[in-house]
């Protein structure tokens, strides 16, 4: 125990990155647990570093008293004043305490005290630097699998890269570097947990400041970006700088930039489009590459119905819906596409229902469409006070065509299945005939 402790303390706190004051108090400590197991917890005992001796100090505190009764908590004014001639009666003095007794055990003892404080140092050392890095992109290597997890070795600390955190269809091995996206940093009994992450949408974010130096310096903006991992992705870009092309700085000469990405995320496909405070208009861009006709919006409902031209519906869709989903996941709106074929079947069919009502004619059987009244059922239950403000129609007629349509509905109810008896009728009787 009778080293230079100076030499000790520092070079620990070099290698564990650990504030000296931290280690003096572990050592104080460790030591005054060690005396208080050999001397009795009752003695009033203080540890204290002496930083010009390199050793720590132990001093117990007594009374000092005229006359000494208790020799373990008292000691007498002519003893305390050879120790501090300014010492009074009633006063506590510290007494230094010989410690070349200690033993083996108090030794071991202290010993482990102060390595589980350095250990707890060092982890709350882990815990605020990562805190701080929270947010960023980290570089590692593969140690070892856990149950799914990755375990990924960061130099001071080991993170781990959880199954539900990773590109779906994406293998490493044990000793290939990894970048990940530090997601989340928990306290826990062994140390802090460093969560990881592959597959969120800020790591992609992540990537692109990286790689674009127009994003680093918020001269270009990623307003948001939606992601299906290992598939595709989208973001959507804006500029401050009104010579500065936001697309055109991310995707880079070539698409250097964006080739970047895209290699890191193992092939994933990503698509760049221009921001828009317009939601129309961010919804017809989140649909690209597919070309949009026509835009119906439905606030109320933050809804849109989008039309597009026939060739262009299973772009617009994607395969297995991909690129309506991840446009649904960036604007934030439901989307609703359809082909221009379609609604011009819904639109015949909805002006000839209309048509038959008395006060309507084709041209305002459009005009009902555009509204939004798609069907007999739809304007059977419209507001006579929303039909009013309609051009040429007033209360009366708003209260007729209503009505007429909630009348006409009521009569397509009742023959539907007297047409569908009959077709079953026909059918049946058909099949016999050919039987026979």
């Amino acid at each position: 125990m009778f080293i230079d402790l100076n030499r000790v303390i520092e070079q620990v706190g070099k290698d564990k990155g650990i504030d000296k004051a931290v280690l003096i108090d572990a050592i104080e400590s460790a030591m005054l647990s060690a005396a208080k197991k050999k001397f009795g917890i009752e003695k009033e005992i203080e540890a204290r570093f002496n930083e010009e001796v390199g050793e720590v100090e132990l001093f117990e505190f007594k009374t000092v008293a005229e006359k000494v009764e208790d020799p373990s908590s008292q000691i007498s004014f002519q003893e305390a004043s050879k120790l501090d001639p300014e010492c009074q009666l009633g006063d506590s003095l510290g007494v230094k305490m010989d410690i070349s007794g200690f033993g083996r055990i108090s030794a071991q003892m202290a010993k482990q005290v102060i390595i589980q404080k350095v250990r707890d140092a060092e982890r709350e050392v882990i815990y605020n630097e990562f805190t701080q890095r929270q947010g960023e992109i980290v570089n590692g290597i593969v140690r070892r699998f856990e149950r799914g997890n990755l375990v990924v070795d960061l130099g001071r600390t080991e993170a781990i890269l959880p199954p539900r955190e990773q590109i779906p269809g994406e293998r490493f091995r044990v000793g290939d570097r990894v970048r990940a996206y530090v997601l989340e940093i928990e306290k826990a009994t062994r140390g802090p947990q460093i969560i990881l992450s592959r597959s969120s949408s800020d790591f992609l974010k992540k990537l692109f400041e990286v790689e674009v130096p127009e994003i680093y310096e918020k001269i270009v903006e990623i307003k948001v970006a939606a992601r299906e991992p290992g598939g595709r992705a989208k973001i959507a870009v804006a500029s401050s700088d009104s010579d500065v092309d936001p697309v055109g700085a991310c995707v880079g000469v070539k698409g250097s930039r964006v080739q970047s990405v895209v290699q890191e995320l193992r092939g994933e496909k990503i698509d760049i489009v221009p921001w828009s405070s317009d939601p129309a208009k961010l919804v017809c861009n989140a649909l690209a590459p597919a070309e949009v006709a026509e835009v119906v919006m439905d606030e109320a409902s933050k809804s849109m119905e989008v039309i597009v031209p026939d060739e262009q519906l299973s772009l617009a869709i994607g395969r297995k819906g991909q690129n309506v989903r991840l446009a649904v996941q960036l604007t934030g709106w439901n989307i609703d596409i359809q082909s221009e074929s379609k609604v011009k079947e819904q639109v015949d069919k909805a002006k000839t229902d209309f048509c038959q009502i008395e006060e309507v004619d084709d041209k305002f059987a459009g005009l009902l469409f555009s509204q939004g009244y798609h069907s007999l059922g739809d304007l059977s239950k419209a507001k006579v006070e929303d039909l009013r403000i309609l051009p040429g129609v007033g209360l009366e007629k708003a209260q007729r065509i209503v009505e007429g349509a909630a009348k006409l509905l009521a009569i397509q109810t009742t023959q539907t299945p007297e047409v569908c008896v009959e077709s079953s009728v026909s059918e049946s009787s058909s099949k016999s005939s050919s039987d026979v």
